[in-house]
């Protein structure tokens, strides 16, 4: 039933990181053509935002090494915005040769991610975007600052909310156009949500430039979702079928599954433009490529109802 809530958006954009975030974990390489033809799929199914691969230098993750063969099969999707995620200026060179005009940098809100991820101390990193993101603005790119660690560390534990607006705002500071606040090893909760949107507030960080970015560990990623669209919020980004984890955070397991949040949205009546029966085939799908069922409730629940 379609039942809506008071105080929620009308309208969310679903920012589709399942081709780039939901794959980069994988230890078997999915075909070019594979990864190709998912996206094209997603975006019949609806889906307007998907990130589609990252400029990473193979070494690091050995997945996304085809991101010069892949993004030129993508030439077709018109209407479509395709981001891509950019580790350097190597990186946002490799891009913008072929065309890019949607990047992404990734940060960490904490310093020992910032050191397993990225080499760096948080300063170090953000130094090091600073030419990245000034030279994609330059260029006309829409850039986009996620930030991960936001709400916990594997290593340094609860982050404390001050620590992440800091770093948040600086992420701003340096020209990015929208910032993902992300939950990397699935630890919050929906009053931490809230108090952390409520502190970037105060800050001066607009709600309607933060997107939220959760992993389903405690299953905590649908209330912590509908938290934030509580506040405001109308960015989310999930993963086609569950997809998801993080090759530099061994606790963090899949990302909140796109169908799931779908099926939540609709009941909600908050439109989306995403067909939920195209989606699902789509991640039924691609969990045939990858050789197992889909993480995805609502996918489980709705390819057994066929």
């Amino acid at each position: 039933m379609n039942v809506p809530a008071p105080g929620l958006p009308a309208r969310v954009r679903i920012h589709e990181v399942g081709a780039r975030d939901g794959l980069q974990n994988e230890k078997t390489a999915v075909p070019t053509a594979v990864k190709a033809e998912f996206i094209h799929r997603l975006a019949a199914a609806g889906l307007t935002t998907i990130e589609a691969t990252s400029f990473v230098h193979p070494k690091w993750v050995p997945q996304l090494a085809d991101a010069e063969q892949l993004f030129p099969e993508l030439g077709d999707l018109a209407g479509v915005h395709l981001p891509v995620l950019v580790p350097n200026e190597r990186g946002l060179d490799r891009a913008l040769a072929l065309g890019a005009t949607r990047i992404a940098v990734f940060g960490s809100a904490t310093e020992t991610f910032a050191s397993r991820n990225l080499n760096r101390t948080v300063a170090e990193s953000l130094a090091m975007f600073e030419p990245v993101v000034a030279r994609a603005k330059e260029g006309g790119a829409h850039v986009r600052g996620y930030l991960s660690m936001c709400f916990g560390d594997p290593w340094e534990g609860p982050v404390p909310v001050h620590q992440v607006v800091r770093v948040a705002k600086a992420l701003l500071d340096l020209g990015c156009d929208e910032l993902s606040l992300g939950d990397t090893i699935g630890v919050a909760t929906p009053g931490h949500v809230l108090a952390l949107l409520g502190e970037l507030g105060e800050a001066g960080v607009p709600t309607d430039r933060i997107g939220v970015h959760f992993h389903d560990t405690y299953g905590q990623a649908l209330s912590n979702t509908l938290a934030a669209l509580g506040h405001g919020v109308t960015t989310v980004d999930a993963s086609a079928g569950g997809l998801g984890g993080c090759p530099y955070a061994k606790s963090a397991t899949g990302n909140l599954a796109t169908e799931d949040l779908v099926w939540m949205l609709d009941g909600l009546g908050i439109e989306t433009g995403v067909d939920l029966t195209a989606l699902t085939a789509t991640s039924a799908w691609m969990a045939e490529q990858l050789g197992r069922p889909s993480p995805s409730r609502t996918v489980r629940a709705l390819s057994h109802k066929e």
